[in-house]
Order: C-alpha cells, then sequence, then structure tokens
C-alpha cells in the first residue's frame, strides 16, 4: 500500500484497557504527517533526575546516543517516511524521541525485522526495542521494561459481516478467526478453543496468514470471519479503508492486564532512567500529546513502571 505525504483517517476512541466488547465507537478526523520532517513531533527537555538515574558509566551502543530497534512496518507505530522511504515515522519513534530527548541524548532510530531485535538489544548493538513488545515474565528473564501504552487486542470483521460483537469466549465458536503465529493473541485465541471444545462447543478454525493483502482478500471474500490482533494496527486499518470495523476488544494478557514497554538489556543501567522520562513526560503532557496524534490516546497508561508485573509464562 501506497501513503501520501498526509491522511486522514477516523481514530477510534473509547477504548478501556482490560474491556470486553465495545458497544459503540466514536470517531475522530484526524491528519498524519507521514514525512520525515515530522515538525510536529513533541520535543521534550532534559529531565535531570533521569540524567542522574543514567549515569556517566552506563554503556551505550554509541556514545551520546540512544540508538533503539523497531520492525517500522505497520502503522500508527512506525512506517517508512513518505518522501525519502527511509525515516521511520509513528508513534514508536515519537516515544523514542521524547526518551532521547530527557535523557539528552541523540536518536537513532534502526529499523530490524522482529526477529533480529532480542539479540540486538542482549548483545549491545541497540540500546533498546521499542516496537509494541508486550511485558512478559519469560521476557523478564533476559530484558528490563519501562511501560509505556496499555497492550489492547481487538477482533475486526469486514463491515458486511453480520457479525455483531464478539465479548466472551463461546462468540468464536464456529467461526474462522486468522491471528498471528506466535502472539499472545494466539495464545488466547487457543485457550478459548480449547475452553469451547470442552463444553461441547462448535470447532473454531484458526487461520495464519503471512501476506496482509491475501489476509485482507480472505477477510473479504469471507473465507475468514474475523481477524484478531493488536488493536492500533487494525484499528488504524479500518479506519482508513473502512472495510472492516471493530466487534471487541480485549486486553492483550487475558484475563491480566498487559502493557507495552521499552525494552532493554538486563542489568543495562537503562531502564530507571528511561521510566523516569516517561514519567516526567506523562506529567507534562507530551507523551499524550504524542499517544494522540496517532489515535492511541485510549491505550495511554498513568504512570510508567519498571519490570511490572507480565504476562505469565504458558
Amino acid at each position: 500500500m501506497t501513503y501520501l505525504p498526509t491522511i486522514s483517517r477516523r481514530a477510534v476512541l473509547g477504548l478501556v484497557a482490560g474491556a470486553a466488547l465495545l458497544p459503540s465507537l466514536a470517531f475522530a478526523q484526524q491528519s498524519f504527517d507521514l514525512t520525515s520532517a515530522q515538525k510536529d513531533q513533541p520535543r521534550a527537555e532534559v529531565v535531570p533526575e533521569a540524567v542522574k538515574l543514567l549515569g556517566k558509566d552506563v554503556k551505550l551502543a554509541k556514545p551520546g546516543t540512544f540508538t533503539i530497534a523497531t520492525t517500522g512496518q505497520r502503522l500508527p507505530f512506525g512506517i517508512n517516511a513518505a518522501d525519502d522511504h527511509k525515516t521511520i515515522v509513528g508513534s514508536e519513534p515519537d516515544i523514542a524521541r521524547l526518551i532521547a530527548d530527557g535523557l539528552g541524548l541523540k536518536l537513532e532510530v534502526v529499523q530490524v525485522a522482529w526477529a533480529d531485535w532480542p539479540l540486538g538489544v542482549a548483545s549491545g548493538k541497540y540500546d533498546a526495542a521499542i516496537s509494541n513488545v508486550t511485558v512478559t515474565e519469560q521476557r523478564k528473564e533476559k530484558f528490563d521494561f519501562s511501560t509505556y501504552r496499555k497492550d489492547q487486542l481487538g477482533f475486526y470483521v469486514s463491515a458486511k459481516s453480520a457479525i455483531k460483537e464478539i465479548s466472551k469466549p463461546e462468540d468464536v465458536a464456529g467461526l474462522k478467526v486468522i491471528v498471528g503465529a506466535g502472539t499472545n493473541q494466539e495464545q488466547i485465541l487457543l485457550r478459548w478453543i480449547k475452553a469451547n471444545e470442552a463444553r461441547g462447543l462448535k470447532a473454531t478454525e484458526v487461520q495464519y496468514f503471512d501476506d496482509d493483502v491475501v489476509l485482507y482478500i480472505a477477510l473479504e471474500s469471507g473465507r475468514a470471519d474475523a481477524y484478531f490482533g493488536p488493536n492500533g494496527t487494525l484499528g488504524f486499518k479500518a479506519a482508513q479503508t473502512g472495510s472492516t470495523r471493530l466487534v471487541g476488544s480485549f486486553s492483550g494478557g487475558w484475563p491480566e492486564l498487559a502493557e507495552i514497554a521499552v525494552t532493554t538489556r538486563k542489568g543495562s543501567g537503562i531502564a530507571e532512567a528511561i521510566t523516569a522520562v516517561l514519567n516526567a513526560q506523562i506529567k507534562s503532557g507530551n507523551y499524550q500529546k504524542s499517544l494522540a496524534r496517532w489515535g492511541l490516546a485510549p491505550e495511554a497508561i498513568d504512570v510508567s513502571r519498571t519490570n511490572p508485573p507480565g504476562l505469565p509464562k504458558s
């Protein structure tokens, strides 16, 4: 898909962390600047407390620079700029910019494949990964976390679908549901299916696609009934095209709450400083502005935490 430098969309409002179905939606017209200039990108002042926490002995990938890894493959989290096709623009680079500013560092954003960030962060090649990473207990064994967003998942169906809501596990019985392999939402869906089977309900067909174009064709054609995935990206797509609609929203850690976090190497001494910057930006309002300009205001948190309880090991 080709994106114009500025596009308009209707941002989904009113999501509630950990909520089940959203019975109604409100929309607000919003424009996004997808050029590399990013003139409206929120900026921050240096946060002395955070700089002190970082300390002089912390080893960064590049001295004086905050180097972060992100996939940069999907809006609103990140995508290649429409003009130079190299600069990554989106909500994740915005968060990275606030952190770099708060620490008094330059910012370098490196585009990587999802499978590559763990080794890159663990080895010190990157100072952090900011790429919609959910806090889990298993990941906490190797990484530290500074939370910055609620992890929300959504069920989306074709705009022509007769499905009105998916608010509980039994609602997926008899449906053909698309989900990403190896994701939190896949684990949730498989648990629901197992519970439904134990109750003698109709089987659910799980479908996997590597290509988004093919995925949406399946949804539009009726070969699939619903798509269960990150609400931020799916909501952006739905509002942009009008071809799909939200029929249910759940916490990414259902039935537990889940949070998205800046991911750093375990024991690197960076996480507490990042958390301090994020809390300073929450207090100043820069954080809220950053999420709002990408339609993610409903996923804002009230306070950033370092290494909070994560999703349990499966």
